[in-house]
C-alpha cells in the first residue's frame, strides 16, 4: 500500500479518528502476528478470536493505525473507528484498487481457481510485473489484503475470487474491478448454499454484470454451462473440443513427470512441456496460454511461463519415496476435483492404486449419492484399495464396493482411528472382504511427516 496516510484512511472509511493522523501507511493486515512498521491492523471481530482484543500489541509491533468498532479503554495511538471493520477494508480496497490502470484478471469457477492463478500468473510474468493472490485469500477479507499489496511498479495483476452463497461475488467485484474474467468449470461445490450447477453459474458469472462490454471472459469451452453462456462481454474459449478458440492437441501424459501438449490458437501452434502431474493440468496451460495470447505475449513467453509453473500447497504435490510414490491433492476438494486427481492417479505407472479419501463439504441434499458416485469413479481409475474417513466418506466405500468388487475397502469414523492403522494398510494387499486392521501400528517416518497435524484426506 502506497500514497496513504492515516487520515487519508480515516477519510476514505469514514471513520472516526482519534489520535494523530500524520503517519503514512505501508500496507494492511487482519493478523496482529503479521503487523510491520508502518502498517494498518484491522481489528476483526470473530467467532473465537476478536481482533480488538490485540489492538495493543499492534501498535506495539510498529502499527501506523488501527482500524475497530471500538476504541480500547485509554489507547491515545491512532484508531479509525468505524461501524463495521470488514465493510471498511472493503470500501477502503476499493478505493486503493481505482488507483491502478493495469489488467487485472480475476479468477473464478468450482474447481481449479488456485492452480489457474498460479498458472496465468507464471506466464504474464515474463513479460509484466505480475501481482497474484497469495495462500488462499479469495474471501471478502483475503481479497482486500491482496490489493492493498499493490505497488506503482505492478504492471498486472491476477485475484482469486472464491465464493459459496448467492451475493457473495458483488463485494469482490467492487472491490477487484476485473478488466477481465477466467471462469475454470462449473462443478459440485458449495450445493449446500448455491443449490445446484446452475446456481453455482448463476453466482460466479454475476461479476460480469458489473464489467464494461470491452472486457473479456475466458471460459472453459469443455464445461456444458460455461459454453452455453452468453455474455456482452467478448467471450475467449479454452478446451479440447474443436470449437474451442484455445484448445490442446497431440497431449502426452507422462504420468508424474507432467504431459506435453501443442496449443492451438488460430494459425498459433505452441509446443508446451507442463512439469506438473495431473490431467487437469492441460487445462491450466490453456488458461495460461489463452491469456498470453490475448495479452500478445509471444510464443516464447508462453512457453517459459507453463514450464515455470509450480504446484503450491497440497494440490497434486508428488513426494517420492523408495516404496511409495504419494500424490498429496487432499487441499479443499470436491465431487470434480476428486475425480480429475482419481483420474490421473489412473495414468500412473503399473503398480499398486490406493486411494485415502474424505469428507467432502457443503454438497446439500445430494451429498450422500455424490460421495457413492467418487467411489464409483475410484473404481474405474483402477485403484484397489479405497480407504475412507469419516461419515460421508463412507459412501466413497460403498460406491467403489458397488462398482466393482475387486476393490477392497476400509472406512474409518475419525483420522485419530485411520492413522495407526494405515501403514498395515499400505504395505498388504487386501483381499476384499476384509476388517480394517486394528491398531495401533507405528507410523513411517514419511507420514508423521505429512500427516503431523489434522488434515482431511481427499
Amino acid at each position: 500500500m502506497t500514497g496513504y496516510c492515516v487520515s487519508d484512511i480515516a477519510a476514505i472509511t469514514g471513520g472516526a479518528l482519534s489520535g494523530d493522523g500524520t503517519a503514512p501507511v505501508t500496507g494492511a493486515v487482519i493478523d496482529s502476528r503479521a503487523v510491520t512498521p508502518g502498517a494498518l491492523f484491522a481489528a476483526i471481530p470473530g467467532e473465537r478470536v476478536d481482533g480488538h482484543d490485540y489492538i495493543g500489541k499492534a501498535f506495539d509491533l510498529g502499527a501506523a493505525c488501527c482500524l475497530a468498532q471500538r476504541v480500547p479503554a485509554g489507547e491515545t495511538r491512532p484508531v479509525i473507528c468505524v461501524p463495521d471493520t470488514a465493510a471498511a477494508l472493503e470500501t477502503l480496497a476499493r478505493a486503493y484498487r481505482a488507483r491502478f490502470a493495469i489488467p487485472v484478471l480475476g479468477v473464478t469457477g468450482s474447481v481449479g481457481k488456485t492452480t489457474a492463478k498460479e498458472m496465468v500468473a507464471s506466464v504474464l510474468s515474463q513479460r509484466w510485473n505480475t501481482l497474484k493472490t497469495e495462500k488462499n485469500f479469495n474471501n471478502q477479507l483475503g481479497v482486500p489484503l491482496t490489493l492493498f499489496r499493490l505497488e506503482p511498479e505492478h504492471e498486472a495483476a491476477v485475484i482469486e475470487m472464491g465464493v459459496s452463497h448467492f451475493g457473495d461475488m458483488a463485494p469482490l467485484a467492487a472491490m477487484v474491478q476485473p478488466t477481465a474474467m477466467l471462469f475454470t468449470i462449473i462443478g459440485h461445490a458449495h450445493l449446500e448454499f448455491l443449490r445446484d450447477r446452475r446456481g453455482v453459474l448463476q453466482e460466479k458469472t454475476s461479476v460480469l454484470d458489473t464489467m464494461p462490454d470491452d472486457a473479456i471472459a475466458f471460459c472453459n469451452g469443455d464445461d456444458d454451462l460455461l459454453r452455453a453462456m452468453t455474455c456482452r462481454q467478448r467471450k475467449v474459449t479454452f478446451g479440447l473440443s474443436a470449437g474451442c478458440d484455445v484448445r490442446a492437441v497431440d497431449v502426452r501424459d507422462l504420468g508424474d513427470e507432467g504431459s506435453t501438449c501443442t496449443i492451438v490458437a488460430g494459425t498459433r501452434h505452441i509446443p508446451v512441456r507442463i512439469s506438473a502431474y495431473g490431467q487437469h493440468m492441460v487445462y491450466a496451460a490453456l488458461e495460461g496460454a489463452a491469456v498470453g495470447i490475448e495479452y500478445g505475449l509471444t510464443d516464447a513467453e508462453i512457453i517459459r511461463g507453463i514450464a515455470a509453473y509450480q504446484p503450491v500447497g497440497s494440490r497434486a504435490r508428488v513426494v517420492r519415496t523408495a516404496r511409495y510414490t504419494v500424490i498429496d491433492d487432499c487441499y479443499n476438494a470436491n465431487p470434480d476435483s476428486t475425480a480429475a486427481a482419481l483420474r490421473s492417479m489412473a495414468t500412473l505407472p503399473a503398480g499398486r492404486r490406493v486411494a485415502i479419501l474424505g469428507n467432502m463439504g457443503e454438497l446439500g441434499a445430494n451429498a450422500d449419492a455424490l460421495h457413492r458416485e467418487t467411489g464409483v469413479c475410484a473404481a474405474k481409475a483402477g485403484v484397489s484399495l479405497v480407504i475412507t474417513c469419516g461419515e460421508l466418506a463412507k459412501n466413497i466405500a460403498v460406491g467403489a464396493a458397488a462398482a466393482d468388487s475387486a476393490v477392497a475397502v476400509a472406512s474409518f469414523d475419525t483420522l485419530d482411528a485411520l492413522l495407526p492403522a494405515l501403514p498395515q494398510l499400505l504395505q498388504c494387499p487386501l483381499q476384499p472382504p476384509h476388517p480394517p486392521p486394528q491398531p495401533p501400528f507405528p507410523l513411517p517416518q514419511l507420514l508423521q511427516l505429512s500427516f503431523n497435524t489434522p488434515v482431511r484426506f481427499q
